[in-house]
């Protein structure tokens, strides 16, 4: 793949990325019924959405910036176990149906930060 395709990948599907954890860091601050429901179930209290809502909008504000890699390597990072923790939950909770949507949000931040480690390898190269 040519360094231009990667560099316009790894923008698009970061961008999109980005644009569900703002929204979903927005429902979680905002205490949106269906996100206090489903903590409800688990039996997590409702101010770790405040927490974790919190925590997904500074991660898509660290995954937009090209600047500091290292604050990038620890937002996903901290995805990777958000995403495994919530399946996690979901698993041992009394409603273990929902335990995919973690799992393939999962997949597609890992498919941006293959994306991006290939786009620092191809500028490295230059």
């Amino acid at each position: 793949m040519k360094p231009k395709t990667i560099n316009i990948l790894y923008w698009i599907f970061t961008g999109l990325f980005a644009a569900f954890l703002f929204m979903d860091g927005t429902a979680g601050l905002v205490r949106a019924e269906g996100g206090k429901e489903a903590f409800a179930q688990m039996g997590y209290p409702e101010y770790l959405l405040d927490i974790l809502g919190t925590a997904k909008i500074l991660a898509g504000i660290a995954l937009l910036q090209p600047r500091f890699i290292l604050l990038k390597e620890w937002a996903y990072a901290g995805l990777t176990f958000n995403f495994l923790g919530a399946s996690a939950s979901w698993y041992f909770s009394s409603v273990p149906g929902f335990i995919f949507p973690p799992l393939v949000m999962l997949s597609f931040m890992l498919f941006t930060y293959w994306l991006w480690k290939k786009k620092l390898r191809s500028a490295q190269d230059r």
